[in-house]
């Protein structure tokens, strides 16, 4: 790294931004005459036919290897979640001046691939370098057309929980990524699959396949499965029986969580979909999710009144990444 990046604070001066972040734009699309570049203040994107645009906004505060990856799946899977297709993301990058442009540089380049992998566009955004964290601060907003509805008041007694991925992979991911040393109960082999999970954050296909199925969606993150739950009986007002044997938990997962103790319902996990389903069309569904290779559970059903389902909506990753290292 040169001297004088490191002693930069504030926006990036034209050359390392063309070089660190302008060049990482995702996917080319025809919907997005005017991009992010110098000089241009906003992006100009043609509107499709469809009569909804879904927004959404998420920051990577846990994770640090791969940290670009997660950004993009978050957000894609908040507005998959809503029946919408992910387009075009703003990425806002605050970085500390020590870290300087090689962070930058990596960050925007999974940013890249990872959007290029979807068909998504970086259309914009802001990256400065700043001597007033010690952390990178790393939001994304992620808009996408839509031509459906899908909302949580619209989930009735009786609609069946289908659930896809299982519990707590994204937080299993993250140690296994950045404190490894948490997890000497597993083998190396072990460790590197779980490792591997980051590859399967994303519900964007999930979502595509069920939305013509569900009446809502949801990719329950921070708080866990049990956190997304409570989300969800909040926002529908109706309860949730559980069927916790039900609840798919890897066993990798399960070793983890007895060795150093949490709980895997309530560690962060994108990755998982949860969908409510009208139970005379969840058999379909669960047929169409078999067909692309995607194993789904039934793990419960809406109930009036209140029905099993805890209420804490704590999560775990926190306090372990702050575990004292041995």
């Amino acid at each position: 790294m040169l001297e004088s990046e490191k002693t930069i604070v504030g926006k990036l001066p034209p050359d390392l931004l063309l070089q660190g972040v302008l060049r990482y734009s995702g996917a080319p699309r025809p919907d997005v005459p005017v991009g992010g570049g110098l000089g241009e203040d906003a992006a100009v994107i043609q509107w499709s036919d469809a009569p909804y645009l879904v927004a959404a906004s998420d920051p990577v505060v846990g994770a640090t290897v791969g940290a670009g990856r997660l950004l993009v799946h978050i957000n894609a899977n908040d507005v998959a979640c809503k029946g919408a297709d992910p387009a075009w993301l703003i990425v806002t990058l605050i970085v500390p001046s020590n870290e300087g442009l090689p962070l930058i540089e990596r960050i925007m380049a999974e940013v890249h691939e990872t959007c290029a992998d979807m068909g998504i566009a970086v259309v914009g955004g802001h990256t400065e370098l700043t001597d007033r964290y010690d952390r990178p601060v790393i939001v994304g907003t992620m808009l996408g057309p839509s031509r459906r509805i899908l909302s949580a008041d619209r989930i009735e007694e009786g609609d069946l929980v289908l659930v896809t991925g299982h519990a707590g992979l994204e937080g299993m991911s993250i140690l296994a990524h950045d404190r490894p040393d948490l997890l000497s109960c597993l083998e190396p082999s072990e460790l590197e699959e779980v490792r591997s999970w980051q590859g399967d954050l994303s519900v964007v296909r999930e979502a595509r396949l069920l939305r013509d199925f569900a009446r809502y969606l949801h990719d329950p993150t921070e708080g866990g499965l049990e956190g997304g739950l409570l989300e969800i009986r909040n926002a529908c007002g109706l309860g949730i029986a559980l069927d916790f044997d039900a609840i798919p938990v890897s066993p990798l997962t399960r070793r983890a969580a007895t060795a150093i103790g949490f709980d895997p319902l309530h560690l962060i996990s994108s990755g998982m979909l949860v969908a409510a389903l009208p139970p005379d069309g969840a058999e379909e569904a669960r047929a169409c999710l078999a067909h692309e290779g995607i194993d789904s559970k039934i793990i419960g059903r809406f109930v009036e009144p209140r029905g099993a389902c805890r209420t804490d909506m704590h999560e775990e990753l926190w306090g372990i990444l702050a575990r004292e290292r041995a």
